[in-house]
């Protein structure tokens, strides 16, 4: 598929000046500047409505279009005349967004003379493709919305839907939507906007953000409209620097919003060392904070939370509370004890031997009945210490002295061909599932593979605040060289390479959902694990040769899963749900 092309447009020039109704809130138009255009304009975007404020004569009616905002939804009410005095008519309901918007003046648009390399940026061309923009907004901590609605605004000119193409997989990595205000209301100022820009931090390529920009810039060009406006978070910087790039500049509007729960972090006070939680405790914070939940972050580090609500307060860490036992947390701690308890209820385990210091006798005769195993700390986390894979005496030994440098206590297990499945149970119910995946680098032909986990290294820390990283060691250079390849080789373009043998998050691994498709009887296994060891909250890890199929084997418990790892799935939401359920939301 040849690449957008993003130099070259003809544009058509203003042929008169047209009203300037929105650079100058404060002034009320004449009747001859809104000939022809509509009035009370609101518009559904699927995930909130467009409020447009110039449109109505009077306030008070703007304030009622605002109130009828659908549970769970996100309102915006932008170019309202006079924004302060809208909120004054009702300051317990609505607030100022603290946010810029920017204004790019078509007419000065430059063209970008080079290839965005990587990218390709496309019309939406199926409903299903909706869904996976949803999928990229829940990444974004962005509201969703409904299917449906997006599609069926897709299919008018008034709504551009763009989604951008990783040229080497073809997958959907970004996405943002414009709407032309002349087709909306018949615009006098010939306005465009544009909303929604979101990519996948951790798969999209570099200038994904600006190729998408550009291109719905150059359709709106074409078009022979005056001008593309955005709003934007302020402290988005990120942000902020492409749209200066591309020409974008400070336009003195306002957006309004509502005091809902979405947007509660916008208007109420923040608590002090949230911004310094990393992603697994900041999402609990956000959640706890969208309900009213007074949130304390009393160890920013180690990612500890204080949530209070009436007179009861809850501790937590990331995904492990008071509510977890230390029985549990015990339980799961020693993997001995986790697969004799869901043995014992029933749940298949890997063949298995545990390791005396001074004698490896066990797992010689494990490796010589089952060929291949893994070698694992009795007690970690992280995957630290693990090697999968051994199949000599020689890499047996090895292996046991590496993971005794995390605990001396060692487990050998057969090693299980299959996937690496994540099931998320809460409060004994599966909330979500994925398939977890070592770190692999994507060949262009052009850099090497040490390059190549350099740049996807650093794509995992930014999308992951740190969390996700490909470490440079032995390891990778080991599997590397298992594939063919030496780390200062150039893989061909397209070609994938795996870098790392476990799939833990820790190390670089991706993860995809597939909750939709676990079969039943997998998610009943982990849920009677979950309660043979009796705790509230866990990611239970089997292999799988197939979601969709009924067979798991068991691999271990893990009492703090990552719930930031599983979104768009409700896990947040559901942890909140079982710390304080009177704030469940039915």
């Amino acid at each position: 598929m040849v690449p957008p092309r993003l130099a070259g447009l003809r544009r058509r020039p203003l042929s008169a000046p047209t009203p300037d109704l929105t650079r100058r809130s404060w002034q009320k138009p004449s009747e001859h500047q809104l000939e022809g255009m509509d009035t009370d304009v609101v518009l559904d975007l699927a995930w909130g409505r467009l409020v447009f404020g110039q449109t109505f004569a009077e306030m008070r009616r703007i304030l009622d279009a605002l109130r009828a905002e659908g549970a769970g939804q996100r309102d915006i009410c932008i170019y309202a005349r006079d924004p302060h005095v809208l909120v004054g008519l009702a300051p317990d309901e609505l607030f100022i967004d603290p946010s810029y918007t920017y204004r790019l003046d078509l007419y000065r648009y430059r063209p970008r003379h080079e290839l965005i390399r990587g990218v390709f940026v496309r019309t939406v061309t199926a409903l299903e493709e909706m869904q996976a923009i949803n999928e990229i907004y829940a990444r974004n901590g962005m509201v969703t919305g409904d299917p449906e609605t997006m599609w069926a605004n897709h299919r008018t000119r008034c709504f551009t839907y763009l989604v951008a193409e990783d040229t080497r997989t073809r997958t959907i990595v970004g996405t943002v939507t414009g709407v032309d205000h002349v087709l909306a209301y018949g615009d006098p100022e010939g306005g465009t906007s544009l909303w929604c820009l979101a990519v996948d931090g951790q798969n999209a390529p570099p200038g994904t953000g600006e190729a998408l920009v550009r291109v719905l810039a150059e359709r709106y060009v074409g078009r022979g409209r005056s001008y593309v406006d955005l709003s934007v978070m302020h402290d988005n910087s990120g942000a902020i620097a492409l749209y200066r790039k591309l020409g974008f500049v400070r336009a003195p509007v306002l957006c309004i919003k509502r005091k809902n729960p979405i947007n509660t972090p916008l208007f109420a006070a923040r608590p002090p060392g949230l911004d310094r939680l990393n992603p697994y405790a900041r999402i609990v914070a956000d959640e706890a904070l969208r309900r009213g939940i007074r949130v304390e972050v009393t160890d920013a580090e180690f990612g500890e939370l204080r949530l209070s609500l009436g007179g009861r307060r809850v501790l937590t860490r990331e995904s492990l509370s008071e509510f977890t036992t230390a029985v549990a947390m015990s339980r799961c701690d020693d993997k001995r004890v986790t697969r004799r308890i869901v043995a014992d209820a029933g749940v298949s385990v890997p063949r298995g031997a545990t390791v005396p210091e001074d004698d490896l006798g066990p797992a010689h005769d494990l490796l010589a009945e089952c060929g291949e195993l893994v070698v694992k700390p009795a007690r970690g986390e992280q995957g630290k210490g693990i090697t999968v894979g051994v199949t000599t005496g020689d890499e047996l030994v090895r292996a046991v002295s590496a993971a005794r440098l995390f605990c001396p206590d060692v487990l050998v297990e057969e090693l299980v061909a299959g996937e690496d499945l994540r099931v998320v149970v809460i409060d004994h119910e599966v909330v979500a599932a994925a398939v977890r995946r070592p770190a692999e680098v994507l060949g262009d032909g052009r850099r090497t593979v040490t390059e190549l986990v350099r740049a996807t290294s650093r794509r995992r820390e930014r999308a992951t605040g740190g969390e996700s990283r490909i470490p440079l060691d032995d390891v990778t250079a080991d599997v590397v060289r298992a594939a063919g390849y030496a780390m200062d080789d150039v893989p061909p373009d397209g070609e994938r390479l795996r870098v790392r043998r476990t799939a833990n998050l820790h190390t670089g691994g991706t993860i995809e959902d597939v909750t939709e498709r676990l079969h039943p009887a997998i998610g009943q296994a982990a849920v009677r694990a979950s309660r043979a060891i009796g705790i509230p909250v866990t990611g239970i890890d089997f292999l799988v040769p197939d979601v969709e199929g009924p067979d798991a084997v068991f691999v271990e418990a893990n009492e703090r899963p990552g719930l930031a790892n599983h979104e768009p799935q409700p896990t947040a939401a559901r942890f909140v749900d079982l710390l304080f359920p009177e704030t469940r939301r039915r």
